[in-house]
């Protein structure tokens, strides 16, 4: 599965920035879902959401800088950056792309949930819902400090969630592809504090693994607290990376989050 940055959709609008990816044709007046990848994630990861939401949902994701096709540039080590520097590329595409959902897994969910406050403040698009998947909430996000004290400690957190091959982490070359970005993230994480109070005025729709060993459920279900409108919860059985053997699931998840069949 490739990944472009030109929208395959015909009547849609195409993508201008850098920071999206849309790899699945969509209908036209399709609503769009912004997806936000989890810490070390790439765009790549939601391609299997993506094909099965099409074409009836087009499926954007988003690319962090430092990592695959942007490995060039430096990774951000501020969540809050990461949110504004999205907010700003998805604003370009203009207001084509509404009805508008986010959907943002594990670190993703609180980069979603800040370009939705931005969105609110009139500094981007405000989604019509936020999708949090294996999230913790914003007020219980830090991460401790132990583990980035070494490479090893940081590997050894990123493999007891499950998703990540410890082959790959233990390749001296692949380490050196993926390690800068996954520090920086959890740099990003370590740095984030949420401001008190703060609460979006669209509905969230929180997902959450039976067996996540960071993201519980109980954890998961706090999200309610940071929404004003309707809130909506579900658990699906597996760990952190639930999403890849439920994929059928969560794809029928995000439809009726939508209002699709």
């Amino acid at each position: 599965m490739t990944w472009t940055g030109t929208s395959t959709a015909g009547p849609a609008v195409s993508i201008r920035s850098d920071w999206l990816r849309q790899g699945f044709p969509a209908d036209a007046g399709a609503p769009t879902v912004v997806c936000f990848p989890h810490a070390g994630g790439s765009a790549g990861f939601f391609a299997p959401l993506a094909e099965a939401l099409a074409p009836a949902v087009r499926v954007l994701a988003v690319q962090y800088p430092g990592r695959l096709d942007r490995r060039g540039e430096p990774p951000l080590e501020d969540l809050r950056e990461l949110a504004r520097r999205t907010a700003a590329a998805i604003a370009e595409d203009g207001p084509g792309i509404a009805p508008l959902a986010f959907f943002g897994h594990s670190m993703g969910s609180l980069v979603a949930y800040e370009a939705a406050l931005l969105g609110e403040r009139g500094l981007g698009h405000t989604p019509d819902v936020l999708f949090v998947s294996g999230g913790r909430t914003p007020g219980s996000s830090r991460v401790d400090p132990a583990v980035l004290r070494s490479d090893e400690s940081l590997i050894e957190t990123v493999l007891r969630l499950g998703g990540t091959s410890r082959a790959l982490l233990e390749s001296a070359d692949l380490r050196e592809l993926v390690m800068p970005a996954l520090r920086a993230d959890y740099r990003a994480l370590r740095a984030y504090t949420a401001v008190p109070g703060t609460r979006i005025g669209c509905p969230i729709i929180a997902l959450a693994g039976s067996d996540d060993p960071v993201a519980n459920p109980v954890e998961v279900a706090r999200w309610r607290d940071h929404t004003a409108g309707r809130f909506r919860f579900r658990v699906f059985p597996g760990d952190h990376f639930y999403l890849t053997p439920r994929l059928a699931d969560v794809a029928d998840a995000v439809r009726a989050g939508l209002g699709i069949s």
